[in-house]
């Protein structure tokens, strides 16, 4: 699979190191080069420096040819600018983005964005081991809990 993932903090680095290990293409946005070093020595990644809400930026990415793309900079605004960006002007059908709040993350799920919430994830994970449940799907997580809708 060809994926282009937008920031290279320690998910977005992470994310790259793991695909690229089962052999995906993966290529890299990122404003500051020196955020590469979270890659190691050698990696098999194609590295872009440059924003990833510019249009440029984005055709050097080839995200016109990616399979799925992943926003995952610290910022929310950025990931899902970035996201609906992907989405309407290059057409890709997988585009998941990395949202901190976790009422924004609700919001742009509801309309249709595939938003990832770390604070559910890891909350559901530790949950679910403490109790000795089994792992549910990402959506059972990455949902807002009830108790914290406004």
């Amino acid at each position: 699979m060809k994926v282009v993932i937008l920031g290279c903090g320690r998910s977005g680095a992470s994310l790259a190191l793991q695909l690229s290990a089962r052999d995906h293409q993966v290529t890299l946005i990122e404003k500051s080069p020196e955020s590469f070093r979270r890659l190691g020595k050698t990696y098999p990644c194609k590295l872009v420096v440059g924003n990833g809400l510019d249009l440029d930026t984005l055709e050097r990415a080839d995200v016109r040819n990616c399979d799925a793309f992943f926003a995952m900079t610290r910022g929310d605004n950025t990931n899902i600018m970035a996201a609906q960006l992907v989405m309407r002007n290059y057409g890709v059908r997988r585009v998941a983005a990395k949202v901190a709040d976790p009422h924004r993350a609700e919001a742009y799920r509801k309309m249709g964005l595939f938003t990832i919430n770390a604070a559910g994830l890891l909350a559901g994970i530790a949950k679910d081991w403490l109790l000795g449940e089994d792992y549910a799907p990402i959506d059972t997580y990455n949902n807002l809990v009830e108790e914290m809708e406004l």
